[in-house]
C-alpha cells in the first residue's frame, strides 16, 4: 500500500498499523503520539535519540552554527531590502514574510546553541575542580611523609 500525498506520514503510520493490528486509531495515534513527544524529549536533554529501525539522530552544533550564521546574513538581507523605499509593496510583504520567517528559525535554533555554551563551561569548571583537588591530595602525602 503506497502512501497517498494527501496523508502525512504520520497519519499514514497510524492508519497503516490500525489496519494490520486491527486496534482503533485512536490507541494506536496515542502511542505513536507517546513515541514522538518521549523521542523529542530525548533529543532536548541527551542532543541524541536512537529509533529502531530508523537509526541515530544526532544533533550536529558544527551545521548548527553554520546554519545561525546563514539565518542571520538572511535576516540582514531581508532588513536592509525593506528599507528600500523603491520596493513594490508586493515585494515589500514576500520580503517581510521571509524575514519574518528567517526570525522564528533562528529563534527555534538559538536555545539548542546556548545549551551547548553553558554545558562546555559546566565541564570546565568540573575539569579545573579535579585539578586542584589532585594538588591537595599530593600536599596531603608529602606532610605525611
Amino acid at each position: 500500500m503506497d502512501k497517498p500525498i494527501s496523508l502525512s506520514m504520520k497519519d499514514y503510520l497510524i492508519r497503516t498499523l490500525a489496519v494490520k493490528m486491527m486496534i482503533p486509531e485512536k490507541t494506536i495515534e496515542a502511542v505513536i503520539n507517546d513515541q514522538f513527544n518521549s523521542a523529542n524529549e530525548a533529543m532536548k536533554i541527551h542532543n541524541s535519540v536512537e529509533i529502531s529501525g530508523f537509526g541515530k539522530f544526532i544533533f550536529n552544533y558544527k551545521k548548527a552554527q553554520k546554519k545561525m550564521e546563514k539565518m542571520l546574513s538572511q535576516k540582514r538581507l531581508f532588513e536592509s531590502r525593506l528599507e528600500d523605499p523603491s520596493i513594490s509593496e508586493q515585494k515589500r510583504s514576500t520580503e517581510m514574510v521571509k524575514l519574518t520567517n528567517v526570525i522564528n528559525n533562528i529563534n527555534i535554533l538559538k536555545p539548542k546553541l546556548y545549551e551547548h555554551q553553558t554545558n562546555l563551561g559546566g565541564l570546565e569548571k568540573q575539569h579545573s575542580t579535579t585539578i586542584s583537588s589532585e594538588g591537595a591530595d599530593q600536599s596531603n602525602s608529602q606532610g605525611q611523609n
